[in-house]
């Protein structure tokens, strides 16, 4: 008989409803239970593509003698992570602060009012990798609750005091004079530090395993057209190389995984995330206006019709992830055998193939192998004497018959809610490349997936929702659904020209300071209208997403220079402020503030593009997107008639009123800097 998971709307909390384990939703009736039987909380945290999450449901959570502990003695309750990024930070802080790391699936038990007294990871059912078994610590627990109840009460006071003095953070005293100025010296420390952690060999930063730390590389391009270095160059375009030959990404389908569990990039967690090819897609664009290398445009193609075909809701929505187990292995809809390749292929084109991803017939992974290009295709096109075109050619339309041989395969799970914030990533993304690269789809699937979010996720009084799936969309919004959406309507208006985008972002900029703000500095996480946790924290440092503050100040910094509102440049700057000791001591942390100082600090340049007509305005899009124009921020505008029309009512007044076109010129552009203004150049 199915438990309380079964009306939930998280594929997630759904994988759950027919354990054994009486499993309750985050929620009043859960709580209310622990505080009348005077019971202990367990508080399961994982999310749909977690390979370790799904380990421990069939370890665990599926077995009758430990089911029946956990009934008895808990109130069991599951959380989806991605759902409730709120109670996710909470209680990771718990574990990090108690074991010294932390991960998923998280287990963590609380008080009946919420306040947690012990937690830890993955535990296998019974003791084994030095590990105790999962029954020995509920049984340890539950003794604990029944014989030394103060002593943990006592503990998850002094847990709770840790995490609210944790959660706000405040400026560093010591510090104050030296390091909280914002000038450039905080970006050239990062620059060295992010120098320092390079990994000379394989490229990326730091050891296994290995992360993409897509905002660490968008700053470093940034950097580079400050300052530039043959040195920073090469770290960059390493890192982008390196990434692409891997199997980290999907040489067949296209995206990127998780990340990859070596230093090589080679064996990769399968899982395939929104948010990693949002992010990765936009590092590789700015790869791309760096060094014109087609190959990183290709890799942001290739990455975007993936998750055109894969990820995209009919509704224009995108969803959260694919997972990595399929038929209950890690990877397996992914790797080959040699002699698979060579059936499909044929013996010359499929030896050819192998050579160039680097297949074997022992393998790289389990016996199978993970494609990946072991030297650049360059080397191979002249040991084998073509052509590098030919070559390339000839790949595609091998890669094309293995796709659909592995279409036929049982697929990895999907994970098909529609998070706000996730998808404002990709929205910023899809609408960027698509300008780019002038391809049309993928602006278009920007705004429609930006007009999804504002006919779907929001309420009638304009405030958001975080998620929805199937036509339901639930739970308040958190500052980075605000902040991530309000800078992905930035992006949409820049490549659009439509003033709806820019209102739509100053509305959302508003009410996030009315709900968020915190009078200190910066912004909450939680709204503060929303459900009352043991603690309400702010959130800096950047994690596998943006941190909601420094997406905040990001969108601030470029809708103040539109709009010339002093307001947001002050909300901008006290964020920055917050976060400068940060910057400071451990920029490999804060890499979306960093590149948020960097735009607050410009000098920043406004381009005003007046337009004939819709050619016109086509030439102005080629003219603003051919180049990588950081601190940039671009207008597209019609002829003076339409902007009076649409502009009337819009904050972008103040930036075009008297722009308009000269004599026969049906392309004319504005461009200032520091606040001095350029004649008008015909174009």
């Amino acid at each position: 008989m199915p438990n309380k998971l079964a009306g939930s709307t998280s594929p997630y909390l759904l994988q759950h409803q027919n354990n054994p384990v009486q499993w309750y939703p985050w929620g009043s009736e859960a709580l209310e239970k622990a505080r009348l039987e005077s019971k202990p909380i367990f508080l399961s945290i994982g999310y749909a593509a977690c390979h370790w999450c799904h380990v421990m449901e069939h370890e665990s959570f599926e077995n009758p003698a430990i089911a029946a502990f956990l009934n008895g003695n808990f109130v069991s309750i599951k959380v989806d992570r991605e759902q409730r990024p709120d109670l996710d930070h909470i209680y990771m802080q718990t574990v990090q602060m108690l074991t010294g790391s932390g991960g998923w699936p998280m287990s963590v038990f609380l008080t009946p009012d919420m306040k947690p007294f012990y937690g830890g990871t993955y535990w296998p059912p019974e003791r084994r990798w030095g590990r105790p078994g999962f029954l020995d610590v509920l049984q340890a627990i539950f003794d604990a609750w029944q014989n030394k109840r103060e002593s943990l009460l006592s503990q998850s006071e002094e847990i709770t005091r840790h995490l609210k003095s944790s959660s706000q953070p405040k400026l560093n005293v010591a510090d104050q004079e030296s390091h909280l100025a914002l000038d450039e010296s905080l970006l050239w420390n990062a620059d060295g530090w992010l120098t320092q952690a390079f990994d000379a060999r394989w490229g990326g930063f730091g050891g296994a395993p290995k992360f993409p730390h897509a905002m660490d590389i968008r700053l470093l391009i940034q950097l580079q057209t400050r300052r530039p270095s043959e040195q920073r160059l090469h770290i960059i375009t390493k890192t982008l190389d390196c990434m692409a030959d891997g199997g980290i990404y999907d040489h067949l389908g296209g995206g990127f995984a998780r990340y990859s569990v070596d230093e090589k990039w080679l064996v990769p967690h399968f899982e395939k995330m929104l948010y990693d090819n949002s992010l990765l897609a936009s590092a590789y664009t700015d790869g791309y206006l760096l060094t014109g290398n087609t190959r990183y445009r290709n890799v942001v193609c290739e990455t975007l019709d993936y998750v055109l075909e894969d990820l995209t809701d009919e509704q224009g929505g995108f969803y959260c992830t694919r997972d990595a187990d399929s038929e209950g292995e890690e990877g397996k809809f992914y790797v080959w055998s040699r002699e698979d390749i060579l059936n499909v292929l044929g013996m010359e084109r499929g030896e050819r193939f192998c050579e160039v991803y680097g297949v074997t017939f022992g393998g790289n992974f389990e016996g199978k192998n993970i494609l990946h290009h072991p030297e650049p295709l360059t080397a191979i096109a002249e040991r084998l004497g073509i052509s590098l075109e030919a070559l390339w050619q000839e790949l595609k339309t091998d890669k094309q018959a293995l796709i659909e041989v592995r279409s036929k395969r049982i697929w990895p799970g999907l994970d098909d809610k529609v998070l706000c914030s996730w998808n404002a990533l990709m929205i910023s993304a899809m609408a960027r490349a698509g300008a780019v690269f002038a391809v049309p789809k993928y602006l278009a699937a920007a705004e429609r997936a930006a007009d999804f979010i504002q006919r779907s996720m929001t309420k009638a009084n304009g405030r958001l929702l975080h998620a929805w799936r199937k036509g339901t969309a639930e739970i308040d919004a958190f500052l980075e659904d605000y902040s991530y959406l309000a800078d992905a309507l930035i992006t949409l208006f820049e490549c659009t020209g439509n003033p709806k985008f820019i209102d739509q972002a100053c509305s959302l900029v508003a009410a996030m300071e009315e709900h968020f703000h915190d009078e200190q500095g910066g912004f909450f996480f939680t709204a503060s209208d929303t459900e009352e946790l043991i603690t309400r924290y702010k959130d800096q440092h950047d994690g596998s997403v943006p941190s909601g503050n420094a997406m905040a100040a990001t969108a601030l910094v470029k809708l103040a220079h539109m709009t010339n509102d002093a307001r947001m440049i002050q909300l901008a700057e006290e964020t920055l402020k917050q976060a400068s000791a940060l910057m400071h001591q451990s920029p490999a942390s804060v890499g979306q503030m960093l590149i948020a100082l960097d735009h607050f600090i410009g000098p920043s340049t406004e381009l005003v593009y007046v337009a004939h007509d819709a050619n016109a305005k086509k030439r102005a899009l080629d003219h603003a997107f051919g180049t990588l124009r950081p601190r940039t921020l671009i207008v597209l505008a019609l002829d003076e008639g339409a902007l009076g029309n649409s502009l009337a009512s819009s904050k972008l007044l103040g930036l075009v009123e008297g722009r308009g076109l000269a004599g026969d010129a049906s392309l004319v552009l504005y461009q200032c800097s520091g606040g001095t203004c350029q004649a008008p150049e015909v174009l």
